[in-house]
């Protein structure tokens, strides 16, 4: 019997001055725009996780403050299925001389209304859903958040 595992991954959702902070990354299917996000690495933490691909992606410090929501996100086209941990907080100091990960294009602050614009170059679903449950005000505390 084969065990059927998600890929857990985790992003920051980062608003400052009515903008979102957004990277540019190249993919399999070109050019696409998403959250810092990524994948979740063994012996890792969520909070460790997201600020680490924040950092590495951005080259900004993330402190996490809350829980935005929990992702579950079937790729139409690929056997993969994304259990995502979406995480709202403070920005903290860019720096400007790290180089981004592997992929990343660039960082990109952006309207609302510019990201609903390109929704065809958005890496996933979850990446306007995250932006409309920030702006309902949807947040949960980090005590829901438990590692043991």
């Amino acid at each position: 019997m084969t065990i059927w595992k998600p890929n857990t991954t985790v992003a920051a959702i980062i608003e400052r001055d009515g903008r979102f902070l957004l990277v540019e990354e190249e993919t399999a299917e070109g050019v696409r725009l998403n959250q810092p996000a990524g994948h979740l690495e063994d012996t890792e933490t969520l909070i460790d996780g997201v600020i680490r691909e924040t950092r590495e992606e951005t080259a900004y410090e993330f402190t996490p403050e809350a829980l935005l929501g929990v992702y579950h996100w079937r790729h139409p086209t690929k056997d993969i299925t994304y259990l995502r941990f979406a995480f709202t907080g403070k920005l903290g100091q860019h720096h400007a001389d790290q180089a981004l990960d592997t992929g990343i294009l660039r960082a990109v602050w952006m309207t609302p209304d510019e990201i609903r614009a390109c929704r065809a170059m958005h890496r996933s679903p979850q990446v306007m859903t995250c932006i409309e449950h920030y702006l309902a005000g949807q947040r949960f505390p980090l005590s829901v958040v438990t590692h043991l």
